[in-house]
């Protein structure tokens, strides 16, 4: 679908600038004809309440299944706010696409590659002071800085306890997910999904590197434990130095839990010397305190194409900050699609107080 064709799509879903769907009016979706819905005014706060702290303003399955310039517009797996205040979403298929902030809409796409320009399997997305990208791969891992177009400038370093087994102690596809640039932007914090070999089950390993000399070196980890089952998809740095921390996991035949929680890790052991997390006297992990269980959010209308325990989730992997508003943070945040008919593209926007 050309850039046309997905703005009339994404207009007709969106009615209100700096909105997507919520309790109001169903509309016929013009392209697909699925439902779709518009604010109305007579919504109130606990027509939109995921919890004390999260409400949902709306969410927009305008971009499910759709293509731009020959690419599928999907598999979502990361957002970004860009310099110019456009949105940068990573697909995990090797793609990097430039969205209008408001619509949506897709306005540019950058393939990606390794250095022998083999496909990655990218999962996290920081974008620089100077607009640069920096991404992680979940195959090795690995952390890429990349020019506006693409081309590869440099490659952080990893601990080898992190890599992928046999040369470190990680699953494949259980690596960094999260990225992100804490306050300030000298420091940079990813987040494996799951445990390494030798931790305990649920304890996730949080590695930064410091800004030196132009570049990024090794610096602090720390610990984080994650739910009974769940893992860690996603992480966004607050101006005072807490995270916004995403947890996700998927059981057959009943679908997505999604839970967001506020996390800070300012007063965590530094665990990058700790051969084995078990649970031992003496480590800090960092502290966690849930916003929300994206279960308890209203679906606004929202239909599942599997089962889910609320057909508003999905496979959410993707979240960033675009913004302030009455006093709370607004957050958009992404499911990734796998390319599946089973699943949605799903675009999601929060209100949270923390």
């Amino acid at each position: 679908m050309r850039l046309r064709t997905v703005l009339a799509t994404l207009t007709a879903g969106l009615a209100a600038a700096g909105t997507l769907t919520a309790a109001g009016p169903a509309n016929a979706h013009p392209a697909t004809g699925t439902a779709t819905r518009t604010v109305a005014d007579t919504a109130t706060a606990t027509d939109r309440a995921c919890s004390p702290a999260v409400s949902l303003d709306g969410f927009s399955d305008a971009l499910d299944k759709t293509a731009f310039d020959g690419t599928f517009v999907g598999n979502f797996s990361a957002l970004a706010l860009d310099r110019d205040g456009s949105l940068a979403a990573l697909s995990d298929r090797s793609s990097l696409f430039g969205l209008d902030a408001k619509t949506l809409a897709p306005e540019s796409v950058v393939p990606l590659a390794d250095e022998s320009g083999a496909a990655l399997d990218s999962e996290g997305l920081a974008i620089d002071g100077d607009g640069t990208r920096l991404i992680t791969s979940e195959t090795e891992p690995s952390v890429r800085h990349y020019s506006r177009d693409g081309r590869i400038l440099g490659r952080l370093p990893v601990p080898s306890s992190l890599l992928v087994a046999p040369a470190g102690r990680a699953t494949s596809n259980q690596t960094f997910e999260g990225l992100t640039l804490l306050p300030g932007g000298r420091t940079l914090l990813a987040s494996m999904e799951y445990a390494i070999s030798g931790d305990s089950a649920g304890i996730v390993r949080f590695q930064t590197w410091r800004r030196l000399h132009g570049g990024f070196a090794l610096s602090a980890q720390y610990a984080y434990r994650a739910d009974p089952g769940l893992g860690v998809p996603e992480v966004q740095a607050l101006p005072d130095g807490r995270l916004l921390v995403l947890e996700r996991g998927f059981t057959v035949g009943v679908g997505n839990t999604v839970r967001l929680y506020l996390a800070d890790p300012r007063h965590a052991t530094d665990t990058g010397g700790i051969t084995d997390l078990t649970g031992q006297d003496g480590v800090r992990p960092v502290k966690k305190t849930l916003l929300a269980d994206l279960v308890n959010c209203p679906s606004q209308g929202a239909t599942a194409k599997q089962s889910q325990p609320n057909p508003l989730l999905d496979n959410i992997e993707g979240m960033v900050i675009t913004g302030r508003a009455k006093g709370r943070l607004e957050v958009l945040l992404v499911s990734d699609d796998n390319q599946n008919a089973a699943q949605t593209t799903r675009f999601y926007r929060l209100r949270v107080r923390v």
